[in-house]
């Protein structure tokens, strides 16, 4: 179980594209209030499953087998934050559009630091291994119709209700899946950012001069 106490204001800003920006007092009262309500709805749930490497049906794609080279197992893991919190956002949507996308930024942070968890409670179970990074069906050449692969591996929609449209799209939409490389011996760091991302030409984060984090 995963307890979310507090959420990163700057990483919630960073979301909404003024990572430098100091909040004014209206501003910041929003955001205390969104981060209350996002906390109150969030019902952070995560499942995992160690699986041995190669493994076809997970592995689709160059960009995978090269995130995962010199691995001899892989942690497959799916997080959600619950379907009160995609509810929460929809409502606001219809009443407050400004106040909605403080809500979606604060329930995006949520969600990655349920995941930042996840990877702690992993690293402490398995000490004896290195991890990549996790690694999500649709970046790069990774096949986003592996989403309900990963479902299904994981018993997601029967464990903890999450699941996938029929464009592979996840429901609730503040989840995650993912997959974590594990080698006995230290991990080569892979490349990150936006010189080997597919969103660089478009990326909202990039228009304003930032980057997503990944």
């Amino acid at each position: 179980m995963i307890a979310l106490t507090s959420l990163n204001r700057n990483e919630a800003k960073r979301y909404l594209g003024g990572s430098g920006i100091e909040l004014d007092e209206k501003m910041l009262t929003l955001f205390e209030s969104c981060e209350k309500e996002v906390l109150a709805a969030a019902k952070p749930r995560y499942l995992y499953k160690i699986i041995d490497l190669p493994n076809d049906e997970l592995t689709a794609g160059e960009d995978i087998k090269n995130h995962l080279s010199g691995c001899a197992k892989a942690a497959l893991i799916c997080a959600t934050l619950g379907a009160d919190v995609d509810r929460m956002i929809r409502v606001s949507q219809i009443s407050d559009m400004s106040r909605a996308v403080v809500l979606d930024s604060f329930a995006s942070v949520a969600i990655e630091q349920v995941c930042r968890e996840a990877d702690r409670i992993l690293a402490k179970k398995y000490p004896e291994y290195y991890f990549t990074f996790r690694y999500s069906p649709g970046y790069g050449d990774y096949p986003i119709e592996l989403q309900k692969t990963f479902l299904s591996v994981l018993d997601a929609p029967r464990k903890i209700g999450l699941g996938a449209n029929e464009n592979y799209m996840l429901i609730p939409t503040k989840s995650v899946t993912a997959i974590a490389g594990m080698s006995k011996t230290p991990v080569e760091r892979k490349k990150r950012g936006c010189a080997v991302c597919d969103m660089s030409d478009r990326c909202k984060y990039r228009m304003n001069g930032e980057h997503c984090g990944f």
